[in-house]
């Protein structure tokens, strides 16, 4: 599976300059290549992030979470989204977790990895969770 350049440019762009608070890819079945589907400006918020990923599509998403430590201290970190929801096609399925590894090694610098098949199991109090 190839990986677009583009992916890692706007990686890239989210991780050193902040361009965006989100990145969603998508296989592209017939180029055998993972693309950008969508980017979410800077200000864009979790809701929006989470509305931008399909309820029947596997897809692939970074998204740069802001949170306060306990101290005090604002932080950000970069989750790594595998996102697989049941009513998926199964071939979909194998393919995105076929190609994931491959994928992630092309992005440097992902924190967290999660792995959802419905919204629940990417809520904010996950990413709060394993932020910390």
């Amino acid at each position: 599976m190839a990986v677009n350049d583009d992916c890692k440019l706007k990686f890239l762009e989210l991780k050193a300059k902040r361009t965006y608070r989100f990145v969603i890819f998508k296989i592209d079945e017939k180029q055998k290549e993972v693309t950008v589907e969508k980017v979410g400006e800077p200000s864009s918020s979790y809701e929006d992030f989470a509305a931008s990923l399909p309820t029947d599509e596997c897809r692939y998403a970074i998204y740069d979470f802001d949170f306060v430590t306990e101290e005090n201290c604002q932080k950000s970190k970069i989750f790594f989204i595998a996102w697989s929801p049941d009513s998926s096609r199964v071939r979909s399925k194998m393919l995105y977790a076929s190609s994931k590894d491959r994928f992630k090694r092309e992005l440097d610098g992902i924190q967290v990895e999660l792995q959802a098949t419905d919204p629940t199991e990417m809520g904010l109090d996950v990413f709060r969770s394993r932020a910390n």
